[in-house]
């Protein structure tokens, strides 16, 4: 490591640490230490040109270009409940984005790219909180393959028009990519509870800061570059001194945010008010009948930019906007085909949260919709299901840990009654949710994952190369349901157990020169000794058949044949079956030489 050229000119990250905490010592006294410093390149930076390239340590997912409007809208239908107009504009709007850069990366022409009063397809995501606002983002990145950060635009109000706060997310962002600049160059940036910063009309005090937060973001949101160095940042600087010192050239790092796409969001109360005003004014200077409207929901579908701009919003902020989404407020039915809905965190959560002690829980219908009408009724969306859930089980989780239950079932009247609920299984083996009702529950819950992962059978075959049927969906959704697992993992697994066993027999027949194939039925045991193991397939398979090749070429000797079909009873106990299989050879031509004499 001496001799390293590309190591000669960093210096010791023990001395940079000592240096750094005799700084800080003179200036604060001993209340603030560094520790742990790393002096080295910034993830992504080619040392040998001084310019930050994008880090090719480790491969990432590529970004889905490509992508169109009707496969994500089908994606975020999966996951969320209702909102169809918002998907519909989001997931079209989204992919347009991402499709407009590829199209301008392939034609090459740069002037046609940044043409004049190019707009981006920022957005403005309108509703009250718990119907989904993030989570409907977080799905669209991840299925994009696109770094994503959150930020809450009431933080930027105490230092928003003097500080670096917007552009301290766009640093987030590539760190969110793991120091890959290209990448993140792409991502989204979502600011949260925006109309915080509207302004309210006066001139002085907050209304000012709110005017500058605003303004702060103005630049970020259309084009700009982002210095990644942070101000004072004893480490940065000391890393740019060794660059310096070791190529005699400035270490850039910046990131364009020409096509970071920026959403923002938040409740606008009082918007509908506004724009409430604005329809009255219409019909009554038309002599017009006002429309009428069912709910506030409605109102905010009008909203227009003016309607934002009398809200608090500076014209040129609104500009950087042009795309609007409006959510709708979830009713207590909606909130009950959240959790019916398999995709949902709320139930698979606490699924998961008693499969960490052992215990399976299923939940039946009439438990879920009570559920649902409970957090209707504190008004916070979404959010309260998770609330009322631990709310009811919380006894549950505390207690059934140290008993020798390991299942029970989630009814109406244990929603409503839980504390005597538990007492009842407690005290009684037979309980029905821990017999024959869970049974009921669980096996209608399994055929109901079968159909949908037949559904997708298309799905699957262009992910994995072939869809799974019959048996093999069986195994999936009863591993998922013993180690608590999503299907789709379990389903990813299967695939890949298939493929190392079939490896494994090629293995075999290079390794002993005997061709061995696994029957349908030993190839499910096997599968399935594999999904609810923790052992990797191919080191399973070695251990049950690492004396097989010596049995077999015996087989061979005796028979001359040297392709083995192997059978269910073979995974069961296969050292009994190869003994068997070798007496019954040795009988066999036993007889048959008797025979001939």
């Amino acid at each position: 490591m001496k001799d390293d050229p590309t190591n000669s000119n960093i210096p010791d990250p023990k001395e940079i640490e000592k240096e750094i905490n005799e700084f800080l010592a003179e200036k604060y006294g001993n209340r603030i230490r560094v520790m742990g410093t790393q002096i080295g390149p910034w993830p992504g930076v080619d040392e040998t040109e001084g310019e930050i390239q994008g880090s090719d340590d480790k491969a990432s997912p590529p970004i889905r270009f490509d992508m169109k409007p009707a496969e994500l809208h089908e994606y975020l239908d999966r996951f969320v409940i209702r909102q169809d107009d918002a998907k519909e504009i989001l997931a079209t709007k989204i992919c347009t984005h991402f499709n407009r850069i590829r199209y301008f990366q392939e034609k090459g022409d740069e002037a046609d790219r940044e043409g004049i009063g190019r707009i981006k397809n920022n957005i403005i995501l309108i509703g009250p909180t718990g119907v989904g606002k993030t989570y409907l983002i977080k799905l669209m990145a991840r299925k994009l393959g696109v770094p994503f950060v959150k930020g809450d635009a009431t933080k930027f109000s105490e230092t928003g028009y003097v500080g670096g706060d917007v552009e301290d997310l766009v640093r987030d962002l590539v760190q969110e990519a793991d120091g890959d600049i290209e990448k993140a160059r792409y991502g989204i940036i979502y600011v949260d509870e925006v109309d915080k910063i509207a302004s309210s009309g006066n001139i002085i005090g907050l209304d000012v800061s709110r005017t500058g937060v605003q303004r702060n973001l103005l630049k970020p949101m259309e084009e700009t570059e982002v210095d990644l160095k942070v101000a004072h940042d004893p480490v940065s600087m000391m890393e740019a001194a060794a660059h310096f010192q070791k190529t005699g050239k400035r270490l850039k790092r910046t990131i364009n945010t020409r096509d970071i796409l920026f959403i923002v969001s938040g409740a606008f109360n009082g918007l509908d008010e506004i724009i409430s005003k604005r329809l009255s004014r219409k019909g009554l200077g038309f002599g017009a009948a006002l429309k009428e409207k069912e709910s506030r929901t409605e109102l905010l579908r009008d909203v227009k930019a003016e309607d934002l701009i009398e809200y608090g919003f500076e014209s040129e902020f609104v500009g950087r906007l042009p795309v609007i989404a409006v959510l709708d407020d979830l009713d207590e039915d909606d909130l009950f085909k959240i959790l019916k809905n398999r995709y949902s965190s709320v139930v698979t959560a606490k699924k998961q949260d008693f499969k960490s002690y052992g215990i399976d829980i299923r939940f039946d219908d009439e438990a879920l919709r009570a559920v649902a009408k409970m957090a209707h009724q504190e008004k916070t969306g979404a959010r309260a299901l998770i609330s009322v859930m631990e709310k009811i089980l919380v006894g549950f989780e505390r207690v059934l840990p140290s008993t020798d239950v390991n299942r029970f079932l989630v009814t109406e009247d244990l929603v409503q009654n839980p504390r005597p609920h538990l007492q009842d299984i407690l005290e009684n083996e037979c309980h029905p949710s821990r017999c024959e009702l869970f049974e009921q529950v669980d096996s209608c819950e399994k055929s109901d994952i079968i159909c949908d992962l037949e559904s997708r059978a298309a799905e699957f075959e262009k992910r994995f190369g072939r869809a799974l049927s019959g048996w093999e969906l069986d195994i999936v959704v009863e591993a998922a349901s013993k180690q608590g697992v999503q299907p789709e993992t379990a389903y990813a697994r299967f695939v890949g157990v298939d493929q190392q066993i079939h490896r494994f027999e090629k293995e075999f027949a290079v390794l002993y020169g005997l061709k061995i194939r696994f029957s349908d039925e030993a190839l499910r045991d096997l599968i399935a000794l594999v999904l609810n193991g923790s052992e990797e397939p191919l080191i399973i398979c070695r251990k049950i058949f690492q004396n097989y090749h010596h049995g077999l070429k015996l087989v061979m000797e005796r028979t001359g044949s040297h392709e083995f079909t192997i059978p269910r009873e073979a995974i069961e106990n296969p050292e009994k079956y190869l003994n068997e299989m070798i007496q019954q050879t040795y009988r066999l031509q036993d007889r048959e030489r008797t025979d001939i004499g």
